[in-house]
């Protein structure tokens, strides 16, 4: 065995060269990887013994990508393109054994192999649309040349990871290996290669699959519009695409340069940057200051919730999902019995789509069991509240819990902004009791804001993190305070929202600048999609809100066809004049002049009031760090990724451009609009938010 380099060694197996890769994690594209590709292959050209040379890694994975550490520094080291002109150039057939997964720069290294052997549980993909780029070393000229046009752009577009048993289909594989014994497979494969003098298939060469497409705009066309939705906003799908047209219309060379161009034009612009951001601010979020890697986690076999409405029901889903035990308690079996059988719906719904087979379906609903007895939690190891947001209910439920559940049980709170100190106070075990606020719905939302409270132990903080991964949920650790991180920040800018519509600006003008901002809909729309009424008490209502004669005049949100829009029977909305009649009349009895209030004004007064209360809630300790209250954002209200979060997108304006606006706002508005005080220790200092 030869050591290339420390990440790199070379062996010569009868006939056939084995250049093997370690470089844990996951053999990421670093400067040292590629020293040693280039390097290895190299070598195992120029050695007479070798007639074919098979690239195979060590670990858990085949090259997962490239190594996003490096991304806008200096390059050192061969660039990838010298190494893939090395590969694909190899005057001896090269066959690139793959495991795990080969993912993005990855892939694009496996495509300049002559030939690619995969073990059946191997997945390959180019992701890079989700960092906001796309495949920048000839992937996405080399993919349309195996697959075709249409798989590429739903490939390439989504991000997929796709199967090594469908690569094969698809060509992008040339034979699958039996598990756990790739490198024999790949070798045999190798002197396969040599004894048939098979011929050094390059990819790039291969003309017969977008020949195909040559001369079919539609196709493009149709993908556009089909995805016009899901790509809103974002600049990555749309250069993937235009990529992907360029390989089916110009020869390679040319379509490599388009493939430059936008990738540069990527690279260095803002949707990118937010979006590798956040990437990282995912992973960061995961870690706790105070609570060590090693901390002792409670093991979960059992879950009970309480409460069956569509909360609970949802929750429950969750750990159903991945085959934990729930039991359901209810006051009634009327309720329990139709909380059942919302989630069966849910679960043969998804099964309609082809999301879970039959089976699954009954396997879930075996996992999920129904009480009308508190009783039933008495073996559980983590119990989550999710009834409605009253006080005296919790408190006594808690009351209840601590005498029924085991010890080392966790006590949870589904609450969205209720002390929880307050609640862990009844409780003799307050260092059992968190707060996981699950969003609705339940079952699809990522987000879980996991309040930390005074006494909470940091077994009970480990496990819960530890225990959102498994469920699948992005988790951040918020501290307690009315509204945690986010339901706090929403309040800004839905007081802001309310206001400029008593100034003069329209419900419809206000939900458009936030659309056109990136929000999936704005605040108006949201209200009218979840229901007016959420909370309203017609005999307590006394007509002094425009959401009080909405509802008494039944105008209730898209259920009841109107609310602050009209709608039409595809639940359609149009700016309503009927709203526009209480609004002025609103503002008339108020005695208000109301004004033009422009686009910059209406987004200036709903965001950056939003992100002084996140400076707030860091200057508080709140949260950890600027970057988990952007993940919050993007994962629990449709903040755009490609504006990184309210944090984030304070740096890209500058905190001194924030604070300048708050304080005219205070002037001319009042005391609402305050700046914080570590705001202002911001701008004195010159730093940025994600400094805090």
């Amino acid at each position: 065995m030869t050591a290339i380099n420390e990440v790199t060694d070379l062996t010569v197996e009868g006939d056939v060269a084995v250049i093997t890769l370690n470089s844990p994690p996951v053999n990421a594209l670093s400067a040292k990887v590629r020293e040693g590709l280039y390097e290895g292959f190299k070598a195992a050209g120029a050695d007479p013994a070798a007639k074919a040379i098979v690239l195979i890694c060590e670990g858990r994975t085949f090259i997962a990508g490239a190594d996003i550490t490096e991304f806008g520094g200096a390059s050192k080291g061969p660039g990838l393109h010298e190494v893939q002109d090395m590969m694909e150039g190899s005057p001896k057939p090269v066959v690139a054994a793959i495991h795990g997964t080969a993912l993005g720069g990855g892939l694009e290294v496996a495509l300049c192999a002559h030939y690619r052997v995969a073990v059946p549980s191997a997945k390959v993909g180019l992701p890079e649309v989700n960092l906001g780029l796309l495949p920048g070393a000839g992937g996405t000229q080399r993919l349309p040349r195996i697959v075709g046009a249409q798989k590429a752009l739903e490939m390439m577009t989504s991000g997929q990871h796709v199967p090594a048993k469908a690569a094969l289909a698809m060509g992008l594989v040339d034979e699958l290996a039996e598990e756990g014994k790739l490198r024999e497979a790949a070798i045999a494969f190798a002197k396969k290669c040599v004894a048939e003098n098979k011929p050094l298939v390059k990819v790039r060469d291969n003309d017969s699959k977008v020949a195909a497409d040559r001369g079919k705009p539609e196709i493009f066309e149709n993908f556009r519009k089909a995805n016009a939705r899901k790509f809103r906003g974002f600049l990555a799908p749309e250069y993937n695409i235009r990529c992907i047209e360029a390989a089916v219309n110009l020869p390679f060379e040319e379509g490599l340069a388009v493939e430059r161009k936008l990738f540069m034009e990527l690279m260095t612009g803002s949707q990118s940057a937010a979006q590798r951001y956040s990437f990282f601010a995912e992973r960061t979020a995961q870690k706790i200051p105070d609570v060590p890697d090693d901390t002792p986690l409670i093991p979960i076999n059992k879950v009970g919730i309480i409460g069956a409405g569509t909360m609970g029901g949802g929750i429950a889903m969750n750990f159903a999902n991945v085959g934990i035990p729930v039991v359901i308690v209810e006051v009634k079996q009327d309720a329990l019995d139709r909380g059942l059988s919302v989630i069966r719906k849910n679960y043969e719904r998804t099964a309609s789509r082809g999301g879970i087979t039959a089976e699954q379906v009954e396997e879930r609903m075996g996992l999920i069991s129904g009480s009308l007895e508190m009783e039933a939690l008495a073996d559980v190891d983590l119990v989550i509240e999710a009834v409605f947001e009253r006080m005296d209910v919790k408190k006594d439920i808690f009351t209840k819990l601590d005498a029924i559940c085991k010890p080392g049980a966790i006590l949870a709170t589904n609450t969205s902004g209720l002390n929880i100190d307050e609640i862990a106070s009844v409780t003799k075990r307050p260092e059992s009791v968190i707060g996981l606020h699950f969003f609705s719905p339940a079952n699809v939302m990522k987000l879980l804001e996991i309040v930390r409270a005074d006494h909470t132990s940091k077994e009970v903080i480990a496990t819960s993190m530890k225990l959102a991964k498994k469920i699948g949920k992005v988790a951040v650790l918020v501290g307690v305070c009315p509204g945690f991180v986010g339901n706090r920040i929403l309040g800004q800018r839905q007081r802001e929202a309310q206001k400029l519509v008593m100034e003069g600006a329209m419900p419809w003008d206000v939900d458009r600048v936030l659309y056109d901002f990136g929000f999936p809909m704005g605040p108006f729309a949201m209200s009218d999609l979840a229901g007016l009424d959420i909370g309203w008490v017609k005999e307590k209502s006394k007509g002094e809100t425009i959401r009080d004669v909405l509802c008494e005049m039944d105008r209730r949100g898209q259920k009841t066809g109107a609310g602050y829009y009209d709608y039409d029977e595809n639940r359609n909305a149009k700016p309503s004049p009927v709203t526009e009649k209480i609004i002025n009349d609103f503002i008339v009895k108020s005695g208000a002049n109301p004004r033009k209030i422009s686009d910059e004004e209406i987004l200036e007064r709903c965001i950056y009031p939003m992100i002084n209360e996140g400076v707030k809630i860091l200057e508080e300790g709140k949260a950890i760090r600027a970057s988990d209250i952007d993940v919050v954002w993007q994962n629990g209200y449709g903040w755009p990724v490609y504006r990184g979060g309210p944090m984030w997108y304070g740096d890209q304006i500058g905190p001194a451009k924030v604070l300048e606006k708050m304080k005219e706002f205070q002037a001319k508005m009042g005391d609402q609009f305050k700046p914080a005080a570590l705001l202002e220790k911001v701008v004195a200092e010159g730093k940025k938010f994600s400094d805090l």
